[in-house]
């Protein structure tokens, strides 16, 4: 594999004391030995893969997943949870000026399917993933954000929405204190367990006939016999279709295509031991509802079910022991910034993982040019949980020569390249730089 960040951002220090891996043990998937064949092979166990996996098998499609490490192990299983329009960087106006009012409208609508798709999921087969939270809240952390947020209400309301807005001195009485200028809830949404949600389609898909293997990565995938034969370090698997299902532990050489178009970064994420009622009411913070703040390099919070609050932001720009000690340092101290009176309160998980960005600022889903056959979907820009699930949902029909049933937008089928190439990280730096002062 050739990938851009150093060998420890794929490795177990980052990782390493992730709070889900406490809720949930991985299910034992076995590995890839000798020869193996289906009608479509995916590369990726998390989210896309499998939610791909499932609708694939659902529709009588042999089927089999090859995940690098262990189920669970990549931003899937590792992830703040929440289930939330997003998916793209883009505002509104902004991805209606560079790609219409219509395609933008169909990539509006495709964000509401993906939240639907995935309680829908979790009623269908069953599980239970610690759900809770009614929509989104977006919390202004400066007066100008707090006008922006009005307007957006205002602007919601009069194309038939239903924002729930909160001046700041409503804040407090909705158990949502802090320093914070104002709040918007989005009715669209829910928090879960991520790992659970992910253990729950994977189990639902093996039951549906997919075949799913662990410390199966493909080392390379090569046309072969009217198909593709994918190498593994132990076998083979021979497939007429292919799905990329990698986002932010991609590598440049599976396939070529993928060189230079996505950008890995780091988040990072940590929970506290379950809070008292007293300290809950010492801050003022008392609601379930999944939040994040306004600033474009924005923290992420949730008062989970148990009363541990979880706590995240953008990750280190660079990856080694010293970088992520450093970091998870850094969070510790905007978490005891915006909620003081938890400043006694302790971590007892931290850890990082990785979100996929596109130089376009949107998800990519579709075929791979040039490369019959091949499909990819990744680039969800943090918000995977609900657009992975609907990515794999989309593949699955676009692998079967169906036409969507769910909204997709032509938003998703383009992937231009990063400048500098392998090299392009250095153009992270400056970005986080004058995003920080806008902030």
């Amino acid at each position: 594999m050739r990938r851009i960040f150093s060998d420890y951002a794929y490795g177990p220090g980052p990782r390493s004391n992730c709070w889900w891996d406490e809720t949930i043990a991985a299910p034992d998937w076995p590995v890839l030995q000798g020869e193996a064949s289906a009608e479509v092979a995916i590369i990726g166990g998390g989210f896309t893969g499998v939610s791909a996996a499932l609708h694939l098998a659902e529709s009588g499609v042999s089927v089999a997943v090859l995940e690098a490490e262990t189920p669970g192990w990549g931003a899937s299983g590792r992830n703040g949870g929440f289930c939330c329009l997003g998916g793209s960087k883009l505002s509104g106006p902004a991805m209606r000026r560079m790609f219409g009012q219509a395609a933008a409208g169909t990539y509006g609508a495709g964000e509401k399917a993906a939240v639907h798709l995935v309680r829908d999921l979790l009623q269908t087969h069953g599980i239970d993933a610690d759900t809770h939270s009614d929509g989104e809240t977006q919390l202004a952390h400066s007066e100008k954000a707090a006008r922006r947020l009005r307007a957006q209400a205002e602007a919601m309301r009069a194309a038939g929405g239903e924002p729930d807005f909160l001046t700041r001195s409503q804040l407090a009485q909705n158990g949502l204190n802090g320093s914070f200028h104002a709040a918007l809830t989005t009715p669209v949404g829910f928090a879960l367990n991520p790992r659970k949600y992910l253990f729950g389609l994977a189990g639902a898909a093996q039951n549906a006939g997919a075949s799913l293997y662990q410390h199966s990565a493909a080392r390379s995938v090569r046309q072969d016999r009217g198909g593709y034969r994918l190498e593994t370090k132990q076998g083979v698997l021979r497939a007429a279709k292919v799905i990329i299902a990698t986002n932010g532990y991609s590598s440049e050489d599976l396939p070529g295509w993928l060189a230079g178009r996505y950008m890995p970064a780091q988040s990072t994420v940590m929970v506290t031991r379950p809070l008292t009622k007293a300290e809950l009411q010492a801050q003022g913070w008392v609601s379930h509802q999944m939040a994040y703040d306004t600033r474009n390099l924005l923290h992420y919070f949730r008062l989970m079910p148990d009363k541990r609050f979880l706590f995240g932001m953008r990750g280190g720009l660079l990856a080694s022991p010293r970088a992520e000690t450093a970091i998870r340092h850094k969070l510790r101290q905007d978490f005891e910034a915006m909620f003081p009176a938890w400043h006694t309160v302790e971590t007892t998980h931290c850890w990082s993982g990785m979100v996929c960005l596109s130089r376009n600022l949107v998800p990519f889903v579709g075929a791979v040019p040039e490369m019959p056959g091949i499909y990819a979907g990744l680039c969800y820009h943090g918000n995977g949980v609900a657009m992975g699930s609907y990515a794999g949902r989309l593949l699955s029909d676009l692998v079967q020569d169906r036409t969507p049933d769910l909204p997709y937008s032509p938003v998703m089928q383009n992937m231009p390249r990063f400048p500098f190439g392998r090299a392009r990280r250095i153009l992270m730096p400056p970005a986080y730089a004058l995003l920080g002062l806008m902030d």
